[in-house]
């Protein structure tokens, strides 16, 4: 005779799993739809074997983004349990908020899909989706999405209204829109709550918050705000369009300890011939100044941009005036892309478009500067001292950690010998290999 409780079996949560693809606007959205599902009696787990449902968070952005979200699909539903039937499907993010009807007539396979937009429904889409399997509320026991980890992600508003010429953002998220203050606040309270020491606030458009209230506001009062209430807890501004780098937002990182003396602004082009035909403002000249100020303001500032190679009617000439500002002004880190021809975007029907091959050698020439400064700048650090946040170990159980100087994910790491993870200790790095760094923690 058997023990097993029937009653409890038909009240096991369905099990959910997500696969996130992208950017870190994609890691935050996933995290709120997470909380969302175990906050509605949903299971979340990390197996999409296991799962009654996985929703694959796609990104967009660009092609290649698109192909990679695509094998994400596919792989999901090869797995047994959608196999044999079991399982669901369901694909939210950028490709349902880009595609639309298009994509759900191409992905049969899929039981629902949830845009960008839409995202807040979750619960009642995956209601919808499992029928009477779905929970009828309640809660079940899990842990904060935010406790994985001491660092996390805090959007701060969402969609664009730049329309740069190369870009699908501004279909895919929408127009420009800032969360309000309570809104961001409560997202860094909850994060703190969870174990987190450093936050990185995220937009696509970061510069421009709160200038769309009724009582315009700035991204510097909210930074400053949330530094002073949170004084344990490091802050990271990241996506910085020029426009927004302010006098006021430059006093604001200078002066307050637990914000990183870091900034991100991606200039995408120094040639104004192709900055025009990419819907942005600007120039070499202006960027030299832009920098000039920067470092004035923020003394030991570090500087991360991204720049784009090939962009359609692009010239040698324009290509070596970009050459000559990348050695001249000597970022810190630099993101390089060869151009993206993507459907749907003004750039996409420009003349001039560039052989594929011709981009991509453009682009490691960029590349090539930009490393051979960015790794003398991070040797440069040998013998510094510097706060490290221990961040976690590596599957070989190397302990590493990120320093203020470090972005999230596309900076390097340090190494450490020894540390608890989510404690910042002071460190003197001992020595670097490329963009990574190695310390010893300093006691006493």
């Amino acid at each position: 005779m058997s023990n097993i409780d029937v009653n409890a079996l038909e009240c096991v949560a369905p099990r959910v799993c997500f696969v996130t693809l992208g950017c870190a606007k994609n890691e935050v959205d996933t995290a709120e739809m997470t909380k969302r599902l175990a906050s509605a009696g949903y299971a979340v787990c990390d197996d999409a074997a296991a799962a009654d449902v996985v929703v694959v968070n796609t990104c967009s952005f660009i092609q290649a983004a698109t192909e990679e979200s695509l094998e994400a699909i596919f792989e999901v539903c090869g797995l047994p349990n959608f196999v044999d039937g079991q399982a669901k499907l369901v694909v939210a993010g950028c490709m349902p908020a880009r595609y639309g009807d298009d994509l759900s007539a191409e992905l049969g396979e899929a039981q629902a899909f949830v845009p960008c937009s839409k995202e807040d429904d979750i619960v009642e889409v995956l209601g919808r989706v499992l029928g009477e399997a779905a929970p009828k509320g309640g809660s079940v026991d899990a842990s904060s999405p935010w406790a994985a980890s001491p660092a996390s992600y805090v959007k701060i508003s969402d969609g664009c209204d730049r329309f740069c010429a190369f870009c699908a953002i501004p279909y895919i998220r929408g127009r420009y829109h800032s969360f309000p203050l309570e809104q961001v606040r409560a997202a860094v309270a909850e994060r703190v709550a969870a174990g987190v020491r450093e936050i990185t606030l995220i937009a696509q458009d970061t510069g421009r918050w709160g200038d769309d209230f009724d009582e315009p506001s700035s991204t510097a009062a909210l930074l400053a705000t949330l530094a002073d209430e949170f004084p344990d807890t490091w802050f990271r501004l990241m996506y910085i369009e020029p426009q927004g780098v302010t006098d006021e937002l430059l006093d604001v990182i200078a002066s307050k300890p637990n914000v990183c003396t870091y900034l991100d602004v991606p200039l995408q082009h120094a040639s104004k011939q192709v900055l025009r035909a990419m819907n942005r403002r600007g120039d070499a000249e202006k960027h030299r100044a832009l920098v000039r100020r920067i470092r004035e303001r923020v003394p030991g500032i570090t500087l991360r941009t991204t720049l784009i190679a090939g962009f359609p009617g692009e010239t040698e000439e324009d290509l070596e005036v970009l050459q000559d500002f990348l050695e001249d002004v000597e970022f810190d880190y630099v993101g390089v892309f060869p151009y993206s021809q993507e459907e749907g975007t003004k750039a996409a029907e420009m003349d001039g478009q560039i052989d594929e091959d011709v981009k991509i050698e453009r682009a490691q020439s960029l590349r090539d500067i930009a490393d051979a400064i960015g790794e003398a700048h991070v040797s440069a650090r040998i013998g510094r001292e510097m706060d490290v946040l221990v961040l976690g170990r590596e599957e070989d159980g190397q302990l590493y950690g990120r320093a203020m100087c470090q972005a999230p994910e596309v900076d390097g790491v340090v190494y450490l010998e020894e540390g608890e993870i989510g404690d910042i200790v002071r460190v003197r790095i001992t020595d670097t290999l490329v963009y990574e760094m190695e310390g010893d923690v300093l006691h006493g």
